[in-house]
């Protein structure tokens, strides 16, 4: 894998897979425009980027107001003369039962998790044909935009959009030299599990896997940087799971 002279955005770069995303894109020669809601913390992330020897800048951006996605486009190009890479990492989650669930908490999860993907395929696709450029758009989608579970109503729902979203994208932009593609993570020890934490699901999660424990950012983030990649070429509007074995049938799941 080489990503060298690449620039890469990243919307929900300051923390869990964006973060490590973005440090695993450095290292593999890419510059970087991070993007988050959380200002300070994005701020922090790209200082240590850059005392690490990487060249990044950071864009605050709500991924849930077009227009904002369109500016952080607009500042990758002014900062770097290019987007190449576009991954739609931002993400958020609300654990509660069905029942429970109000209007409110399914719209703010798909706000972000779907719709905060449409707009940076959108405002990426634009620009990348205007600059004639072959880039590839990446989606964090999930396992649980293939399997039912508990508890996460508007996260099932956004991230089984995302998938076909990404197989819609992949159709529409092959014409502009534009791959789309998606990573389907299984439990990654990121805050968004906080919530299986909190609602005694988390051994659920980590039962699940093969290996029987949470997956790193750092272990998606290698999957990422491959996607973003001329090695993965003949990848194409599909989901790559990095599930740890979640997604495979198992009659047994015990610990």
């Amino acid at each position: 894998m080489n990503l060298e002279g690449r620039v890469a955005v990243i919307t929900g770069g300051s923390d869990g897979i964006g973060k490590a995303a973005a440090e695993e894109m450095i290292r593999q020669g890419a510059r970087v425009v991070l993007a988050d809601i959380n200002e300070h913390q994005g701020e922090q992330v790209v200082e240590a980027l850059r005392k690490q020897g990487g060249e990044a800048v950071f864009c605050k951006t709500d991924v849930t107001v077009y227009n904002q996605v369109e500016a952080l486009v607009k500042t990758a190009v002014d900062a770097y003369g290019t987007i190449d890479i576009m991954f739609n990492n931002a993400g958020i989650g609300v654990n509660k039962p069905f029942l429970e669930h109000t209007p409110e908490d399914y719209h703010a999860v798909v706000d972000v998790n779907q719709h905060g993907v449409y707009y940076g395929m959108l405002a990426a696709a634009k620009k990348m044909k205007e600059l004639d450029v072959q880039g590839v758009i990446i989606n964090n989608a999930s396992v649980f935009g293939f399997t039912g579970t508990l508890g996460i109503t508007g996260y099932q729902a956004a991230k089984g959009a995302v998938v076909t979203l990404t197989k819609h994208g992949a159709l529409e932009l092959a014409p502009h030299g534009i791959r789309v593609v998606a990573i389907g993570p299984g439990g990654v020890n990121t805050k968004i599990v906080d919530g299986y934490r909190k609602a005694g699901l988390l051994e659920y999660m980590e039962h699940q896997q093969l290996t029987r424990k949470l997956i790193e950012p750092e272990e998606v983030a290698g999957v990422v940087a491959f996607l973003a990649s001329d090695a993965s070429r003949s990848i194409n509007g599909t989901t790559v799971m990095a599930d740890d074995g979640f997604t495979v049938f198992k009659s047994d799941i015990r610990p």
